[in-house]
């Protein structure tokens, strides 16, 4: 079958007894009421529903035409083996395939026709039958347990049943119980060759089992309903019969492990008769003088024949109960008639012992049984008893102790201690107290047993401490008459002469004194003394202190034993109180005081009293719970814990344990309990340890408790179960407390403890401690052993117990040991400190056994587990975690096992009654699994391939494929229904989203060309959900995020043409259905709700959390995939952003908790994307700033480190708001925030610097320059500032310089200046950076802020004024220092845009630059100062173009020569302050030109070095702002060109033409500055020749590339001529072949780009006349020279003249020279010719002459 098909709708007994005890699914009363409705049949006919074999059976299985064949043929053997009706046997072989098989449903075929495995199975299905038939018995005994409890949830649908049940439930099950008792024993010859003595032995002790199970029922049925006085006659001659269980059919079969159960059937037959003769009636009768109205007053045939039946009884205690009760309903009823026959009975019962009896049987009920049966057993002899005293003398009773332990019996029954208060004090049980007074204090132990027993609230603790505080007898024991008394003459009146002491303890101590005077009764006189009742009022407290106190006195003494008797009552009493009613623990003080003392005293002992030590300690345990702290200080003291005689300090001490005494504890252990085999003391010494831990005591007291801790994980843990042990169930129980210490302190809240990464460094703590004991040493194979014990063990102990399912049994001990395991390996596996070596433990966990009997098949297979449902489901969350942390397959430790592991997992996962949280786990496991487990994943995905064409795989689904059950339960249709509540729901959308992350292609063709997949999946994306303050199921959240994760995954990894349609439907349904409105508001208003509620908010936290998540990536992808995702409209997404907006500042604003911040910087992070990806929306947003900036203000007064993230993304998003508001043109006076924000600012670049400081400062000792390092932000720790790129630090200073750069005219830039020191700290740092070549990112980004503030007058006076040379002059000779390896550090090829300290160089010439040019003269001599410390440099750099030509060495150049441009206005100074290196720079500014020339003239030559050098021509990469006009060349094809990887030629053009506009530009400057350094051309012909140098030779050849050839007049014709032939290649028209510069610009770079060769043309004329008439006008050079130079500048330039003409025809722009150059002439107006032109003409007109 499969699995969405099981194989039959039938209901086994165990299931339906799980549905009625409320651990399935069906939880709702209607539920309850519609299974008992459907099964009523089967509870009324109770055992006989398993018909005996028939042949009409066998006629009715061949014809039934729906089971296979051979199960048919299975069944009739196992209706042979059972004896039961073959259709019957089906059943439960179907139930049992399919709840208990351990095969897979493939193999059940080989399996059943193979001999020896089918016999197996045989059995195996023997004992599940067994179990069906009392899991059937339970179910009715739960009904009749509650059907009339009010507290009960299910007590009307109870009620009704048993309603229904009632009339015919005694007969069905008396004749169900005669049937059993009479039935034959099976043979081998009736039943078949299995039918061995074990299978035997075995029936026989279910046909015990069910006995009793029958007897229970019934005694619980007439504990409800009256039983009839023949119906009493019957049951006693059945009992009688029967020998009330002792006299089975096949006695002969009964073996000493079966005693428990006839002994169970001997008591429920005793209480059946006694609860017959209905004894409460029969009392009330006889107080109210009615007696006529009790059933036996009217049937003296009845009574007469009970009579001779009773009087044959008496051989068995179990007959003493019901002759006891026939004695009082005789004695009642009619006490003439019968009192002989009374008498007789009566001794018998008393011969019988039958009050010890009673105290036994309910001992017996209550140990191993319903806890409901043996309190309505305590109800029914509590009848009894009071009658009987009331009825009786009590002398006539026998033993009074017998009496007084049978009553405490009774009274632990609940509500039956408030009874007895409420009760007349001389009537019924209150006679016994009477009497125990009577004899108190000589007798302490039976009114204390008493009065224990008699607490069971807080009101009885009230009457029973008033009671003892006021005593008014005091009975005294004298073996002759003492002096001081006189008496009467009958000696029956005493009276004290003199007043006596009580105690004979020291003055000062508390003591009790009888006053002189003071009568007394004699109670009793005789030879062995005198028994006296002083009429004395006392407090029974003050007395118990003494009684203390003179135990503390004798403790040393022989008298040590007698008082501890006297003493251990007291103390179980004030546990009792304590432990019921905190509140009188003040009024104890004088007892729980001296409970210290007494442990100190009684354990240093030689033979210490044990059972009073645990009395003490279980005190202690009470007063810990709620003083731990003060009961630790005072225990410390007493040397009854282990302690440490040294102080703690690592690990490995403390695992040695060096220096650790045991205490008295530990001697008694070892000394005196284990020999004994009897543990008291350590069950109460652990139950104390966990109290204390879970106090949570202070940091010191922690440290007192490890020594307690380290005793029980190194000498306990290890060894408890080799301990010899004289009580079955102590040793599990030791387990279990042991495991519950340990699982209390890995569960204690981190705070108070010390979790730290590595084990070496710290403080040992109580948890670290565990953690490493149970990873490293034994402790952690003991629970492994635990673990081990396998589903097999558990269910062969819940197999052999008694009872009816109780709670405190071996069985229930021993589950929740093994709970306790799993979840502590779990935590120990959760909390361990990473490491690359697998811990003991974790071997232990995943070593591979061989036959499957590793550790993670025997977890793998609790799954068969079906009593307590935790227990699976610890067990898959402990492999869940292996399944993560282990590195080992999972499958391969199943083996052989996998598959059938595999079914069970499924049939529990589809199952519409299993428990709601095992199926989660389920679905957890696997979607772990899916990433860490690829082999169990494809096991439980089980697709088979479709036969199709070859090389296309196409996958189905298998028949037991976990997908089966994922899709049911996220079937639309199946919402809301209880087997698909919103938690499981959530879960199996995890599985689905680890299958997408995951990317396991097969399972996801599987699932998305499912019919009614995508529509089914995006169903919750559409419901409407609670608001956020309604909300209760916050997995709806998640839920819904994961929905909204797949969707993105599918659309980020499918081609949105390969989309499935109903996908697409799906997402044109949300888009028309204002969805993304909807979820936008709602994740705002989420928001708000966490920032708003601390408590709540941080409980839904996860959820919220995940589902902002999963919206961010849904946005995220909508702004690459807004096609697909139907979001295209502007008003939406301006609404979804205005949300995203007011969602960070709700989480923002005040930031008040951790989730609060966590949400705040998630929102940060998506407003941050969209501001950059939406600019065209956020453009036209209303206000943006306002929030951002109030934002801003509470984050920066936030907690630093929560904040840093955050802080960073506030700024960025500032930073982009600026940007696009720049680019929109808006005006500053649209930014009324301004001076706050710039304030805000100013004050965080001012704190940031000064902590970087700090930080370089502590990470470079001063004089400690480091190497070379580039990457110096990965080398600081972590506490420390670092220097990131996207650091708050670098952020702070980008937003200032765009608020500067908003504020032009500084009228608030300025006064925050002066408020906030910002240029100091920042200087400061950046020198201190520049010096120890730290912090680049810091260094680009202040510098970037100071090139801002130099644009404009006021801003360039005020960094100057700050100090800026000296911060920046000297410090950035470091930055370039000639490094270790002997190569300049200036010329890297490194990519241009990634900073680096060459761009931090570059960056501070720009400054100067932009300094000189703005303040001129103010600044000259700082200018010349940097010139002169950096002369090697700027020289090295005008000689490197020629040599290296990458993007970065070029920037540079042109960097050095906009400076030296600048500086070339200030000859004079210069040639003052600097002559030589005036010199320098002018040889060293031809050469440039000459280089540059070369390598623009000579395109090929340019090429082939470029490849040389860089092995390739430089890809374009995005470019440096100084390069606006070569970048704007490349940005339009760049992205395209790079996606197509054929077109590389194109990509080599690009490079060649960045390079190319790089060089113009260092030409362009170099010659401008060459202009200013030539002589003006009027001075000159005006023959006003001053001596300036000549800057060319008198030469005519070709600019050279060769560094030996000086530059001449023929490289400035190569100069202009290379101007205006590139002028000219860009006037021509594209050319389909061929790439050129036209064709990879746009029009504006275009014009940009002419601008530039005009105004090189323009120097470079300037400069050729200038020096031309130079040189004409020089005497020292010859005629024949001049004459030569005349002539070829004659020709060349009338040839460049004319090509000029032709081109200024075509059109082309006026020279930039107007405003950059101080070219002479008329300021060029376009009528007319250029001015350039002009000029020409004259010189040319000049030197034809």
């Amino acid at each position: 079958p499969s699995l969405s098909n099981p194989m039959f709708s039938h209901r086994s007994s165990r299931e339906l007894w799980t549905i009625l005890l409320g651990r399935s699914a069906l939880r709702e009363p209607a539920q309850i009421e519609a299974e008992l409705d459907r099964h009523w049949e089967k509870l009324h006919q109770g055992l006989t529903y398993y018909k005996p074999a028939s042949s009409s059976a066998v006629a009715r299985l061949k014809a039934n035409k729906e089971a296979a064949k051979p199960l048919k043929d299975f069944s009739l053997r196992i209706s042979k083996l059972l004896g039961l009706d073959e259709e019957k046997s089906l059943q439960i072989l179907q139930c049992y395939l399919q709840e208990d098989y351990r095969g897979t449903r493939n193999s059940l075929k080989s399996v059943l026709q193979d001999e020896r495995q089918s016999q197996a199975l045989l059995l195996k299905i023997a004992d599940f039958y067994f179990e069906e038939r009392v899991c059937l018995l339970r179910c009715v005994l739960l009904l009749l347990t509650y059907f009339q409890d009010e507290r009960h949830p299910y007590k009307a649908e109870y009620a009704s049943c048993v309603n229904k049940l009632e009339k015919d439930l005694v007969a069905n099950y008396k004749s169900q119980f005669e049937n059993l008792f009479k039935a034959e024993a099976p043979t081998w010859e009736t039943h078949g060759n299995l039918m061995t003595e074990r299978q035997i032995s075995r029936w026989f002790r279910q046909c015990l089992r069910e006995q009793s199970l029958l007897l229970e029922i019934l005694f619980l049925y007439y504990a409800y309903f009256e039983m009839s006085p023949t119906d009493l006659l019957s049951f006693t001659k059945l009992f009688k019969e029967q020998g009330f269980g002792l006299r089975q059919t096949n006695r002969h079969l009964v073996d000493k492990s079966m005693d428990p159960l006839v002994d169970r059937i001997g008591y429920f037959s005793s209480l059946i008769l006694v609860e017959g003769m209905d004894i409460d009636f029969l009392h009330k009768c006889a107080l109210e003088d009615c007696t006529d109205q009790h059933q036996f007053y009217s049937t003296p045939e009845v009574t007469k024949e009970m009579d001779q039946l009773l009087l044959t009884l008496g051989d068995i205690p179990h007959h003493g109960p019901v002759l006891l009760s026939w004695v009082l309903l005789r004695h009642t009823l009619k006490p003439n008639e019968s009192s002989p026959v009374v008498r007789k009975i009566g001794n018998t019962a008393l011969q019988l012992g039958v009050f010890k009896y009673l105290s036994t049987m309910l001992q017996g009920l209550g140990v191993s049984g319903n806890n409901c049966t043996a309190s309505t057993a305590k109800m029914c002899i509590y009848g009894l008893l009071s009658f009987v005293i009331t009825s009786f003398e009590e002398e006539t009773l026998g033993s009074p102790q017998h009496l007084i332990d049978a009553a405490c019996e009774v009274l632990s029954a609940p509500s039956l201690a408030e009874l007895f208060w409420e009760m007349r004090p001389n009537m019924g049980l209150g006679m016994i107290l009477d009497s125990a007074v009577g004899m108190f204090p000589h007798k302490t132990g039976p009114l204390l047993q008493l009065l224990t027993a008699l607490l069971s609230n807080k009101s009885t603790v009230k009457k029973v401490y008033t009671f003892l505080d006021k005593m008014s007898f005091y009975t005294e024991v004298y073996k002759q008459k003492p002096n001081e008394i006189i008496s009467k003459d009958d000696e029956t009146l005493w009276r004290r002469q003199i007043p006596k002491l009580l105690y004979p303890l020291g003055s000062g101590q508390t003591n009790l004194r009888m006053p002189q005077g003071v009568l007394g009764q004699v109670v009793m006189a005789g030879e062995q003394g005198y028994v006296v009742r002083w009429d004395y009022s006392y407090s029974a407290w003050t007395l118990f202190t003494c009684e203390v106190e003179m135990l503390l006195h004798v403790v040393s003494t022989a008298d040590v034993i007698a008082h501890c008797e006297r003493v251990k009552p007291i103390l179980d009493l004030v546990h009792k109180i304590i432990s019921t009613d905190w509140t009188v623990s003040d009024c104890l003080l004088p007892l729980t005081s001296r409970i210290y003392m007494l442990l100190q005293r009684l354990t240093s002992v030689i033979n210490p009293p044990v059972a009073v030590i645990a009395s003490c300690v279980n005190c202690l345990i009470v007063l810990a719970a709620r003083n731990p702290g003060k009961v630790w200080s005072s225990l410390h003291h007493t040397g009854f814990l282990p302690f440490a005689s040294s102080p703690l300090t690592s690990m490995a001490q403390s695992i040695s344990a060096e220096g650790m005494k045991a205490g008295n504890y530990g001697n008694l252990l070892v000394q005196i309990e284990q020999p004994r085999g009897e543990y008291a003391v350590t069950i109460a010494f652990l139950r104390l340890i966990t109290t204390l831990v879970k106090g949570q005591l202070g940091s010191t007291q922690n440290k007192g408790l490890i020594p307690c801790v380290l005793l029980v994980l190194k000498e306990m843990l290890p060894t408890y179960h080799k301990w010899r042990y004289n009580t079955y169930g102590v040793r599990e129980r030791i387990g279990c407390l042991i495991l519950e210490l340990v699982h209390a302190i890995l569960n204690l809240s981190p705070e108070g403890e010390d979790f730290v990464v590595h084990w070496g460094h710290f403080t040992v703590g109580k948890c670290s401690l565990c953690i490493y004991s149970l990873a490293n040493t034994e402790a952690g194979q003991a629970v492994v052993n635990i673990m081990g014990v396998g589903v097999d063990t558990i269910d062969m102990v819940l197999a052999a117990q008694p009872s009816s399912g109780g709670t405190e049994g071996p069985e229930q001990i021993l589950i929740q040991t093994v709970k306790l395991a799993f979840s502590v390996t779990n935590n120990v596996i959760r909390l361990k400190p990473p490491s690359d070596v697998a811990s003991p433990l974790e071997q232990a966990l995943t070593q591979h056994g061989g036959h499957g009997n590793n550790l993670i098949a025997v977890l793998a297979k609790y799954i068969y587990h079906k009593h307590d449902p935790a227990l699976p489901r610890l067990a898959i969350q402990l492999l869940k975690r292996l399944a993560t942390v282990a590195p080992m397959s999972v499958y391969a430790c199943l083996g052989s096992d996998a598959a059938a592991i595999r079914d069970a997992f499924l049939t529990r996962l589809q199952s519409r009654t299993e428990d709601m949280r095992i199926k989660v786990m389920i679905l957890e496991f696997l979607t772990v699994a899916v990433e860490t487990q690829p082999g169990l994943i494809e096991l439980f995905l089980n697709l088979e391939v479709k036969d199709g064409s070859e090389g296309s795989k196409e996958f189905l689904l298998g028949e037991w494929s976990c997908l089966q059950v994922v899709l049911d339960l996220i079937d639309s249709k199946q919402q809301g229904k209880y087997w698909c509540p919103p938690l499981l729901q959530r879960a199996a959308l995890a599985f689905l989203l680890a299958l997408w992350q995951d990317r396991r292609d097969s399972a996801i063709s599987v699932l998305r060309t499912k019919d009614k997949f995508w529509e089914n999946l995006t169903t919750p994306l559409f419901g409407t959900l609670p608001s956020p303050s309604e909300m209760t199921e916050y997995c709806v959240l998640e839920t819904c995020a994961f929905v909204m994760k797949i969707i993105g995954l599918e659309i980020y990894y499918v081609v949105s043409g390969s989309l499935e349609p109903s996908l697409k439907d799906a997402l044109q349904r949300f888009s028309s259905g204002r969805r993304y409105e909807y979820w936008s508001q709602y994740v705002k208003a989420l928001v708000a709700h966490i920032s708003e509620t601390e408590e709540e908010g941080v409980r839904s936290f996860p959820e919220t959390q995940m589902l902002i998540s999963a919206w961010r990536m849904l946005l995220i992808l909508s702004t690459s995939h807004s096609d697909v995702m139907q979001l295209t409209e502007e008003s939406v997404k301006l609404k979804l952003f205005m949300d995203v907006l007011d969602g960070t500042k709700a989480a923002l604003l005040v930031p008040r908790s951790l989730p609060c911040l966590r949400l705040g910087s998630m929102m940060a992070t998506l407003l941050l994307i969209l501001l950059k990806q939406w600019r065209s929306v956020v453009a036209t947003a209303p206000d943006i700033l306002t929030p951002l900036a109030l934002v801003l203000e509470s984050v920066l007064q936030a907690d630093q480190q929560l904040m840093e993230r955050t802080k960073a993304k506030v700024f960025s998003a500032l930073i982009s708001v600026l940007q696009i508001q720049g680019l929109n043109g808006e005006r500053p006076a649209s930014i009324p925030q301004l001076p706050q924000l710039l304030l805000c600012v100013c004050d965080t670049v001012k704190d940031e610097a000064l902590a970087l400081m700090d930080s370089t400062h502590h990470l470079a000792p001063p004089g400690d320059t480091p190497e070379d390092r580039d990457s110096m932000e990965t080398d600081s720790p972590r506490c420390l500032q670092k220097d990131q790129r996207d650091g708050v630090c670098v952020l702070a200073l980008h937003l200032a310089k765009e608020l500067c750069r908003v504020d032009e005219d500084g009228e608030h830039w300025v006064s925050v200046m002066r408020q906030v020191p910002v240029l100091p700290s920042v200087l400061s740092a950046l020198e201190l950076s520049l010096r120890l070549r730290q912090n680049l990112f810091f260094s680009e980004a202040s510098l970037h802020l100071l090139l801002t503030l130099a644009r404009t007058p006021q801003g360039a006076a005020a960094v100057a004024g700050a100090g800026l040379i000296q911060s920046i002059c000297l410090p950035l000779l470091s930055v370039y220092e000639v490094s270790s390896n002997g190569g300049s550090q200036s010329f890297s090829r490194k990519a241009q845009d990634s900073p680096c300290w060459p761009g931090v160089y570059r960056l501070c010439m720009s400054l100067m630059e932009s300094l000189l040019k703005t303040l001129r003269y103010n600044f000259i001599n700082e200018a010349l100062d940097f010139v002169g410390v950096h002369q090697e440099r700027i020289l090295q750099c005008l000689n490197a173009v020629r040599t290296v030509q990458s993007l970065v060495c070029l920037d540079e150049a042109d960097h050095t020569v906009g400076f030296l441009l600048q500086l070339s206005s200030f000859c004079k100074e210069w040639q003052f302050h600097l002559p030589k290196l005036l010199r320098d720079v002018q040889v060293n500014l031809c050469y440039l030109c000459q280089t540059c020339t070369y390598l623009l003239h000579s395109k090929k030559m340019l090429h082939h070095y470029l490849q040389a050098k860089n092995g390739e021509a430089l890809p374009p990469g995005p470019l440096a702002r100084p390069q606006r006009v070569a970048a704007a060349l490349l940005t339009q094809h760049t992205a395209k060109e790079a996606a197509d990887g054929g077109e590389r030629e194109e990509a080599e053009q690009k490079g060649l033409l960045t390079v190319q506009c790089s060089l113009l530009k260092i030409l362009s400057k170099a010659l401008a500055a060459l202009q200013r350094f030539t002589p003006d051309c009027c001075q000159i012909l005006l023959d006003q020749v001053r001596p300036y140098p000549h800057a060319v030779r008198l030469s005519f050849s070709a600019p050279a590339f060769d560094p030996d050839v000086p530059p001449s007049f023929g490289t400035l014709l190569g100069t202009i001529n290379v101007a205006l032939s590139m002028l000219g290649e860009i006037e021509k028209k594209k050319e389909p072949a061929s790439l050129n510069i036209a064709s990879l610009a746009s029009p504006d770079e275009i014009q940009a780009l002419k601008s530039l060769l005009m105004f090189t043309m323009e120097n470079g004329f300037y400069v050729l006349t200038s020096q031309a008439t130079r040189c004409l006008k020089d005497p020292s050079i010859v005629p024949r020279d001049k004459q030569r130079l005349k002539q070829e500048l004659s020709s060349e330039l009338s040839t460049l003249l004319s090509a000029l003409y032709r081109h200024f025809r075509r059109g082309s722009p006026s020279s930039p020279a107007s405003s950059q150059s101080k070219t002479p002439g008329p300021k060029g107006s376009h009528e007319g010719q250029e001015p350039i032109i002009q000029l020409v003409q004259a010189f040319v007109r000049l030197v034809q002459r």
